[in-house]
């Protein structure tokens, strides 16, 4: 049970049945992490992520963040701890949107798998709307989707080495290695499905990857690429829907091609321009797929105010971070499909697989004109 003195917020509920964590083994650690500290020790999770595990732990009278990988089988490369507290626990430094990370432990016998624990930020979270507390103004939504570009925006402004990043990733042959990368990643885990018409939906996702590896452009500037920038990783201040306050889930983060960044928030971006049917309106990010955002027309217009990139194939960009989600959708769901985890949620995953794979082939369709 939690503790009493601690209001469950929109963003925090009791744990899950089988993602509990040893508390008091964790209450040992941080004790002898941060010297003063005592007190006991509740637990709660934020459990509208997908796949690290994340909880708010209070000991005594200070919070924390705990940060871990989810149960079972993991990718190769994927749900990486280490880098996650590398990247926190320096880049605060330069974006102070990143939430600082104060200690990685390597030891899964202290909680059952490796972790890291950084600060605690007091605020709100965007899902299917733009919550009171942030802005209870007309066009606060707008509002807040242009405060998540121009988080992005600024994030690709930050110079690696100012913060000691700058060997974070091998900017030479990104884009290469990141689309023969996403290729084996759903190589892997493609033929794990219970959906009708598997074998439909692995032709027409092989057809897009071989699409893009076709048709891809040459690199760009180099810089610090988040590789999940979504408006649900991102979190506002109280009376803020102006200013990103925190950005979140960093453990794919590297240094490359920073319009591959961009791209992936134009994937996830909804739009009310479409037409209902067309296949570039679909949205895998359902819990922000109602949002009324600006178009992303402006949503272009807005990033290229603060960048130097050459967006003429931003379309091809917007296509990869489709292609790059629906793997990642296969692999959730694939965890469910292979028992791993009881989130009823992983199921649904694999239904937005061929949408949104049809999204990127008609996004690069549309570039070809």
């Amino acid at each position: 049970m939690p503790d009493a003195r601690i209001d469950l917020s929109p963003d925090v509920a009791p744990v899950r049945p089988g993602e509990e964590i040893d508390e008091q083994s964790l209450r040992e650690f941080l004790l002898a992490q941060f010297p003063g500290l005592d007190g006991e020790i509740s637990v709660l999770q934020f459990p509208r992520g997908s796949a690290n595990l994340t909880y708010r732990v209070t000991l005594g009278d200070r919070q924390f963040v705990v940060r871990r990988p989810p149960m079972g089988q993991v990718a190769a490369g994927a749900h990486d701890m280490a880098r996650e507290h590398r990247v926190l626990s320096r880049l605060y430094t330069e974006y102070d949107r990143a939430p600082r990370s104060f200690v990685h432990c390597s030891d899964p016998s202290v909680i059952g798998a490796e972790f890291f624990v950084s600060e605690y930020r007091v605020g709100h979270v965007v899902w299917d709307r733009v919550p009171a507390e942030v802005s209870t103004a007309p066009d606060a939504t707008g509002r807040v989707g242009f405060a998540v570009v121009d988080a992005l925006a600024d994030l690709h402004e930050v110079d690696p080495v100012a913060c000691g990043l700058g060997d974070l990733g091998r900017p030479d042959g990104f884009l290469e290695r990141q689309v023969a990368g996403w290729a084996r990643r759903w190589a892997a885990v493609a033929d794990q499905s219970a959906l009708p018409g598997a074998a439909a939906i692995r032709a027409l996702v092989d057809e897009l990857g071989a699409e893009l590896a076709r048709t891809r452009p040459a690199g760009q500037r180099a810089g610090i690429v988040h590789n999940d920038f979504k408006i649900d990783n991102c979190q506002f201040a109280a009376g803020d829907p102006d200013r990103v306050y925190s950005v979140f889930d960093w453990d794919m983060a590297t240094l490359g091609d920073t319009l591959a960044d961009f791209g992936t928030l134009l994937s996830y971006w909804p739009d009310r321009t479409l037409a209902d049917g067309d296949d570039r309106a679909f949205v895998a990010a359902s819990a922000t797929r109602e949002l009324d955002l600006p178009p992303r027309s402006e949503v272009i217009e807005r990033y290229a105010r603060s960048s130097t990139a050459d967006l003429t194939d931003i379309a091809w960009y917007e296509a990869f971070g489709c292609w790059r989600t629906v793997v990642i959708l296969q692999q959730l769901y694939a965890r469910y499909v292979r028992g791993e985890t009881a989130d009823e949620r992983m199921a649904q995953r694999g239904l937005m697989v061929e949408p949104l794979a049809r999204r990127g082939l008609a996004t690069l369709r549309d570039r070809a004109r």
